[in-house]
């Protein structure tokens, strides 16, 4: 299957995703059928990490609508497969063709995998390597699909110090357990922590070099696939108030509109952003520096055009807005957590050198 023809089934989908979506917040439940779903529609297989880098924009592009068309069914369902293909992208970038092999078995035998990357603050992920094996103490928090991944890409360090990638095989004596203290959105996502203390795993899951993880441009570039799965939430969001509204007979209220093209003014600025920084990004030839930048930009702005289309539509719907079992409320409750993204700030002020320092790029975009 294409991904054009891929893209068109998912499509179909969404409003199914959409009907779902409520109950799966309300039981914070794995979305099981959803995941099911792509799987049977060869969503999780490899195309969407290995091949969307190699130039080709208009499988950047359709990237980009795959992940927005799933952030449009379900935001939870969107973050889960963004951490799947992120981490394929990651096996694809610096694994071996052995590596690569047997990412694609497990996925052929029905496999999916999660990219876990934060310590706690007390208690980071090591390994101490012995022979061909590697010990693991420690863990990980805000693991998306936890419990529920078959493998997983995450960070820890060495006896050397260094940050290291491991791919595992879970199942191996890992703990999962909640975190202390739920998050207010992405619900469906079961994000938990895991413990990894006294597991072991074959050393051939080591991937690539110290301090690969970090490298750029794949540490900030990746991003781009965040956003895209927000603006769909945020069409999604749009499209909810709009019918609101004209259920209630307030559609045709003049304050109501100008709110609304505001929003629809945001939302068209995220995704022509998305797509600006999802072919930057994919695009073995553009800088480095230009990629990071490009990405970073497009991550401030989508997070923007969010948050104030959120702010119009809560004050067009009213308070509705806020109730529970009402999809706008949900939603909003999701893009709040999921744009919450770390260093916001150095992000926008770096790019903006980066930009200040290279006009004529500036200029070309």
């Amino acid at each position: 299957m294409t991904m054009e023809s891929l893209t068109s089934a998912l499509a179909e989908t969404i409003p199914w995703m959409q009907s779902r979506a409520e109950e799966l917040d309300r039981e914070a439940a794995f979305p099981r059928d959803e995941i099911d779903i792509l799987r049977r529609l060869g969503a999780l297989e490899p195309p969407l990490a290995a091949q969307a880098s190699a130039g080709d924009g208009n499988e950047a592009d359709q990237l980009a609508a795959m992940l927005s068309l799933i952030g449009q069914g379900n935001l939870s369902v969107g973050r889960i497969f963004e951490a799947h293909v992120n981490a394929l992208h990651l096996i694809a970038r610096h694994g071996s063709i052995t590596q690569w092999h047997a990412a694609m078995a497990a996925i052929q035998d029905g496999g999916l995998f999660a990219l876990w990357v934060t310590d706690p603050p007390d208690d980071k992920l090591r390994m101490n390597r012995i022979g061909n094996r590697i010990t693991l103490t420690g863990g990980k928090q805000f693991c998306s699909g936890a419990g529920y991944a078959t493998d997983v890409l995450v960070t820890a360090q060495d006896t050397d110090g260094g940050v290291r990638m491991l791919v595992l095989r879970l199942g191996i004596g890992e703990t999962v357990r909640a975190l202390p203290s739920p998050l207010q959105g992405m619900r469906a996502a079961v994000t938990g922590a895991v413990d990894f203390t006294g597991c072991e795993t074959p050393a051939s899951g080591v991937l690539g070099q110290a301090g690969d993880y970090l490298r750029e441009p794949d540490f900030s570039a990746g991003a781009w696939r965040g956003s895209a799965v927000a603006l769909g939430g945020l069409i999604a969001l749009l499209d909810l108030a709009v019918a609101e509204l004209q259920a209630a007979g307030r559609a045709g209220s003049p304050h109501a509109q100008a709110r609304l093209g505001y929003a629809m003014i945001a939302r068209e600025t995220a995704r022509l952003w998305v797509g600006a920084a999802a072919r930057t990004a994919e695009d073995p030839n553009a800088e480095t520096g230009r990629r990071v930048a490009t990405v970073s930009l497009a991550r401030i702005a989508v997070e923007t055009a969010c948050l104030d289309a959120m702010r119009l539509l809560q004050r067009s719907v009213g308070l509705s807005a806020f109730r529970q079992g009402n999809p706008i409320e949900r939603i909003c409750r999701d893009l709040s957590t999921y744009l919450r993204q770390p260093a916001p700030d150095e992000v926008l002020t770096e790019a903006a050198r980066w930009f200040m320092d290279h006009p004529k790029v500036l200029e070309a975009e």
